[in-house]
């Protein structure tokens, strides 16, 4: 990674920010994400939001140094240096790493199966994303590096 595409992983760590902000909004699963946790609009607003932010956009950063890391693993050079063999990682580790996980976990704190396909699908799409972008940005030629 001596040659780190930095603007690739600015918009990496953003982007679950943003499509969360789409996907948890009143636009799509908002209110049925809020339903299945049983939390009102009042609950949600009490949160401390520094925290919250400040707390997802470190493990944001994290994943996408995780992407960044299996996506330019030896070998994965040359062909594969593509948006769609980093949206093959991202979604492969959201399948076989980040759902288990959270079923897991769902079971465990009795969530409903709704929580947990919202949640679910919202890391498949945001992981495929990432990936994507930080597998075609940290090889793209016209890109500064």
């Amino acid at each position: 990674m001596e040659n780190l595409n930095i603007l690739s992983m600015i918009i990496a760590t953003l982007l679950p920010m943003i499509i969360g902000f789409l996907y948890y909004g009143k636009f799509l699963f908002g209110k049925a994400w809020m339903a299945s946790i049983g939390m009102t609009e009042e609950q949600q607003k009490k949160g401390n939001m520094p925290v919250i932010f400040g707390g997802m956009l470190v493990m944001s950063l994290v994943i996408s140094f995780y992407l960044l890391t299996i996506c330019n693993a030896p070998g994965q050079e040359g062909q594969f240096d593509t948006f769609k063999h980093g949206a093959y990682h991202g979604a492969v580790s959201s399948l076989f790493l980040i759902m288990p996980a959270m079923v897991t976990t769902g079971l465990f704190e009795q969530r409903t199966w709704k929580n947990m396909l919202i949640n679910g699908l919202y890391w498949l799409v945001t992981l495929v994303l990432m990936g994507g972008i930080l597998d075609a940005m940290n090889h793209f030629p016209n890109v500064a590096k």
